[in-house]
């Protein structure tokens, strides 16, 4: 039992003309409820409009987290029984995402620890992101039956080749450094240099853009750890741009199958444990994503999490991965070619008119 009042379960205060968003369910790994969603927008709004406010700063409590994703059992409990918070979560959610990604005043997020799912959608659309040596960041959903939601159809495409669309069919995961060198942190600053690079953040005169890089970089070229280190996917960057290039699913199996190498082998076997209805409607959600705005994204996004919220996938996901722990899901359909273009389709169609995503 977490000794958490609903109210403290973020905590927002005013540093001089600074706002400070702390999530605070450290226990829970930071993970983002309703509650905390229905705090911090009207707080984020209420900032961005007064003139005195001259940006937000977000971070998670406790070593381990900035946010571990969404809640995700609620929402699957929800969603079994019919009960709307599995349409205002991930509505609400996307707003949030969306307000986030627009935002008059710089936005940093402190992504120290684990940053996934939720914890990206409220890291990613802003304007600084400083990973540490802890952080871990991956968008796993594809093992859940969901897809890489809270904007990855924006922001995974548009990472170097095809970098994110191996990330969102893999549920690859990044750690330390190796965030900053796949282009999803602005910056690297070790864990033991934070909490000065957070006192001298907020105590700037000055909050231009320009600015608060300049400070973030002055910690950054203290942080030596892991510099000289390479990009663990460097040595594979051909291979994805050359096998994830198709444009179906069926495709990239077929190439990784024909390529035949370790490398290549391993990646098959990654992904034949994922959902085969998540990994069709991901890669099109990229593929369709890439030519969208942020809002377009979030639209199609909701229309996709809404018709989660009907088929099976995620529901079984939830159970083998998060429940019951078994790894074992049983996904329907068990194959990528059980899973016609009309099912495919029925994911991307628009939903009743008072159901779709306002933004």
């Amino acid at each position: 039992m977490l000794s958490t009042t609903a109210e403290d379960e973020v905590l927002m205060n005013k540093v001089g003309s600074k706002g400070v968003i702390t999530l605070n369910r450290p226990k829970a790994l930071n993970a983002l409820n309703l509650n905390m969603i229905r705090l911090m927008y009207p707080q984020i709004k209420k900032w961005e409009a007064d003139p005195h406010t001259s940006m937000i700063l977000i971070k998670g409590a406790g070593d381990k987290a900035f946010c571990a994703g969404g809640d995700i059992r609620a929402v699957t409990d929800a969603g079994k029984v019919g009960d709307p918070l599995s349409e205002n979560f991930f509505k609400e959610e996307y707003i949030l995402n969306n307000a986030i990604g627009t935002l008059r005043v710089p936005w940093i997020a402190l992504i120290h620890g684990i940053t996934m799912g939720g914890g990206v959608g409220l890291s990613v659309h802003g304007h600084f992101r400083v990973a540490t040596e802890k952080t871990l960041f991956a968008m796993p959903e594809t093992a859940i039956g969901l897809f890489p939601d809270v904007g990855g159809g924006y922001f995974l495409p548009r990472l170097q080749g095809n970098l994110g669309i191996f990330m969102a069919l893999t549920g690859f995961r990044l750690k330390g450094r190796q965030v900053l060198r796949a282009g999803v942190a602005t910056h690297f600053v070790e864990s033991k240099f934070m909490s000065a690079l957070e006192e001298e953040i907020l105590a700037l005169n000055e909050t231009s853009e320009e600015k608060i890089d300049a400070t973030i970089k002055k910690y950054q070229n203290e942080s030596t750890l892991d510099a000289e280190t390479p990009f663990v996917l460097e040595p594979h960057l051909e291979e994805i741009n050359r096998l994830f290039s198709a444009a179906n699913i069926e495709g990239i199996i077929s190439d990784l199958e024909r390529d035949g190498s370790e490398w290549a082998k391993k990646q098959l076997q990654t992904l034949r444990k994922m959902s085969p209805t998540s990994m069709k409607i991901t890669l099109r959600q990229l593929h369709e994503g890439k030519k969208k705005s942020l809002q377009d994204v979030l639209q199609m996004e909701y229309r996709l999490s809404q018709h989660c919220m009907q088929d099976k996938d995620f529901y079984e996901g939830v159970r083998a991965v998060l429940v019951d722990k078994d790894q074992s899901p049983a996904w329907s359909p068990s194959t990528v070619e059980g899973v016609s273009d009309e099912q495919v389709n029925w994911y991307f169609s628009k939903l009743a008119n008072d159901k779709e995503l306002q933004l």
